[in-house]
């Protein structure tokens, strides 16, 4: 494999991983993003660049997701 081979492989990889512990995380939070993944077409490039792609998802997931984020943010904000 070559250098700039062996750097786009580990770039999808550690997209991929990102991707698995989102999902993870997510799951934790008792929220599903149905198309969640790695976007096929930003590793389809000569020089891979993967992006997450976050899709669509119910207005509960959607609903779930904000209230998680608020909920982090106040958490940071109330330990500052």
């Amino acid at each position: 494999m070559t250098g700039r081979t062996n750097h786009a492989a580990l770039c999808v990889e550690e997209a991929e991983e990102t991707v698995n512990g989102l999902r993870s995380a997510l799951a934790g939070a008792g929220i599903v993003l149905p198309s969640l993944g790695v976007d096929q077409g930003s590793i389809a490039r000569t020089a891979p660049c993967p992006l997450v792609e976050l899709g669509r998802c119910s207005v509960d997931a959607a609903a779930r997701l904000t209230a998680v984020l608020r909920s982090a943010q106040d958490d940071r904000s109330t330990t500052v």
